[in-house]
C-alpha cells in the first residue's frame, strides 16, 4: 500500500533559480497548488528587515521564512479562504495581493492587511546547489 509512481514523482521539485530575475517571482505548480519562488531583491531585504514584529498579525522574521534572504519559497495559497494572490502586487512593495477578499502580504509572504489570519505557508526545501533548489 505504498503511493503510485505518478504520486511520488510529483511529491518533490527541482527548480533552477538562475532563471529568475532579481524582483520577479516565478510561479509553478507542486503537489496541485501554486508555488511561488521571488528573486528578493537587496532594497526588498532590507525593507522587510526594518518592520517591527509587533506590527504583524502572525510574527515570524525573514530569517525564519527564507533560508537565504535573496529567496522565498511560499505556497500561493491565501490564508484567508484559500485563493491565489498575485505576486509583486498589494500594498506592500514587492509583494503579494489575494484579489479576492483584498488580504495583502509584505515580500517575504507575511500577512499585513486585510482578513488573512496567517502568513504564505513556506514549505520544506533545499538548496542542491547556489542555483538549484528542491522544493519537497
Amino acid at each position: 500500500m505504498s503511493a503510485a509512481a505518478d504520486v511520488l514523482a510529483l511529491a518533490s521539485i527541482e527548480v533552477e533559480l538562475s532563471k529568475i530575475e532579481p524582483g520577479a517571482c516565478a510561479s509553478l505548480k507542486w503537489r496541485g497548488k501554486p508555488l511561488f519562488i521571488k528573486h528578493r531583491t537587496a532594497g526588498d531585504i532590507d525593507l522587510e528587515a526594518k518592520t517591527s514584529l509587533a506590527s504583524l498579525r502572525d510574527p515570524e522574521t525573514p530569517e525564519q521564512r527564507a533560508q537565504k534572504p535573496e529567496w522565498l519559497i511560499v505556497i500561493g495559497i491565501c490564508t484567508h479562504l484559500g485563493c491565489v494572490p498575485i505576486p509583486n502586487s498589494g500594498d506592500y512593495p514587492g509583494g503579494f495581493y489575494c484579489p479576492c477578499h483584498g488580504s495583502h502580504y509584505d515580500n517575504v509572504g507575511r500577512a499585513r492587511k486585510g482578513p488573512a489570519p496567517l502568513n504564505l505557508e513556506v514549505p520544506p526545501y533545499k538548496f542542491m546547489s547556489d542555483t538549484l533548489v528542491l522544493v519537497g
